[in-house]
């Protein structure tokens, strides 16, 4: 914990822009075609294929014919791109009516050229549900064939790592299941893209893609705190999993709060809190005065007034001190004498800050004041207790906890008395945040490669939600993210959707 969110100026990185080869490597909807370039249909396909992107709804429609993507060549539609090294493809997809034929194929497609007959890898989706990892070690070789062990899913991932090629797919709401292959089958340039193929060279098939992500994950080389990753930050319909990016930047934002008049979102980045207009999609400094290293703890009030912040004080030996100012700006005001202290609720009443603090070598949940003054432990666990916030009916406090070994999701009443248990699984979910109408949670999940009392920056993540009565968690969004994702509340006003930060090189 020595190290536990200390913030650091972030480093941009350059953009590369797309030359004549049609090179592009980060994710960017600059164009007709959205994140790709090119679309072509690929061999001696008899009716030809289209693509159409929806720029309002980052969505991709897709129409092709083809006779099959198997044996030593393949007939099929393909939307695309080159890029470089590793990424992550992940995409929400679905065939249009019932089909002609059930082999009838869709899903992502790397390839090493546009030859008919070239190596390829290829995360499939069949009309019949079959889903499998198909591969071409060489030009004109024979396919091979991993299928997994799930039926029609609606998430399709595909990810490259040196020689490693990853297939996942989920039924949206569950988690991902995996297959692998592993060789030198590709170059490190290739062409990246999604397709369509109708099995039936004398029909089209149509199938349209959403929440399509394009992610540069960190290198082996990338130092934590230190070097950082492009944001993308979103907002997502929570009802359907529809996601929108309405700001890309190639350095670091955080954890966005929504305002309660449904305006503006506010992130923090390079330790300073910004203002971004959901409107006009401007963003603006908010002056923090002297709170000029600011981490990604900032809670506004109920009334959306104030905005409550940690403050790495140089006074306090860099560490958090949370301090609350108006919410457009002025000179903040200190609430908690000790440090390190990271912020995470306020009261629905606004009289009360609920904050993670380290004390004697432990991080437990303290309650204080508004005003200040003595502070009140509130848990006083093994492991470490963080995240809290109040249910909106100000009843229970929220938080989650690694005193069962798993990060999982607790609660309390106010006064720290009736703690129990609301997750229970074997993933370690991390800081719970509530529907202003009180009926829904949603939280942030890591899998089983990251420890339990750590939440690190660019890991392959969930947001889950689920009933605050009880119920299983569900899966609402894939992504690539962690460490300032959605550390804070971060739900519009009519509970209806969420902002969040995904993470991507550039």
């Amino acid at each position: 914990m020595k190290n536990y969110r200390i913030w650091f100026n972030v480093l941009s990185l350059a953009i590369y822009v797309m030359n004549s080869s049609g090179f592009l490597s980060a994710q960017s909807f600059s164009n007709d075609l959205g994140v790709f370039c090119y679309h072509k249909d690929i061999g001696e396909v008899k009716i030809k294929g289209d693509a159409m992107y929806n720029s309002e709804k980052q969505e991709y429609t897709l129409t092709g014919a083809g006779k099959n993507i198997w044996f030593g060549s393949d007939e099929f539609h393909y939307l695309y791109k080159k890029i470089k090294g590793d990424f992550i493809l992940t995409a929400q997809v679905h065939f249009t009516g019932k089909g002609t034929d059930p082999h009838r194929k869709t899903g992502w497609m790397i390839r090493q050229s546009l030859d008919s007959n070239s190596p390829h890898i290829s995360a499939l989706l069949h009309g019949d549900g079959l889903t499998s990892l198909q591969y071409r070690k060489a030009a004109g070789a024979d396919m091979d064939e991993k299928k997994l062990e799930i039926t029609a899913p609606d998430v399709i991932q595909l990810i490259r790592k040196g020689n490693k090629y990853t297939m996942s797919a989920a039924q949206w709401g569950d988690t991902l299941i995996t297959e692998q292959i592993m060789g030198d089958i590709m170059s490190d340039e290739v062409f990246i893209g999604i397709f369509i193929c109708s099995h039936n060279p004398d029909v089209t098939e149509k199938a349209v893609f959403e929440n399509v992500r394009i992610e540069i994950p960190a290198g082996d080389e990338l130092v934590p705190y230190r070097d950082y990753l492009g944001s993308n930050l979103e907002i997502m319909d929570v009802a359907t999993g529809k996601r929108q990016i309405i700001h890309q930047v190639a350095y670091s934002i955080q954890a966005p709060n929504w305002t309660p008049d449904n305006k503006t979102l506010i992130y923090n980045s390079k330790g300073l809190l910004y203002s971004f207009d959901l409107a006009s999609g401007n963003t603006s400094v908010i002056n923090t005065k002297f709170a000029d290293n600011n981490n990604n703890d900032h809670v506004l009030s109920s009334d959306g007034k104030f905005i409550g912040i940690s403050h790495h004080s140089k006074k306090d030996n860099g560490q958090s001190v949370i301090y609350y100012l108006p919410v457009n700006g002025g000179k903040p005001k200190r609430v908690t004498s000790k440090s390190p202290s990271y912020l995470h609720g306020w009261s629905p009443d606004g009289k009360f800050m609920i904050y993670t603090g380290g004390r004697n070598d432990k991080y437990d949940i303290y309650k204080i004041s508004k005003k200040g003054g003595k502070e009140i432990q509130l848990t006083d666990s093994e492991g470490l207790d963080d995240g809290s916030e109040y249910s909106p009916d100000g009843k229970y406090i929220y938080f989650n906890s690694s005193r069962s070994g798993k990060m999982q999701i607790w609660r309390m009443k106010p006064d720290g008395s009736e703690q129990e248990q609301v997750t229970s699984d074997n993933l370690n979910n991390w800081f719970p945040h509530l529907s202003p109408d009180g009926k829904w949670i949603v939280f942030l999940t890591f899998n089983n490669d990251v420890k339990p009392d750590d939440h690190p920056f660019y890991k392959h993540v969930y947001i889950r939600m689920m009933p605050t009565a009880g119920g299983k968690p569900q899966v609402i969004a894939y992504l690539y993210g962690g460490q300032g994702t959605i550390n804070v509340p971060s739900w519009s006003p009519d509970s209806t959707k969420i902002a969040f930060v995904s993470n991507t090189g550039f």
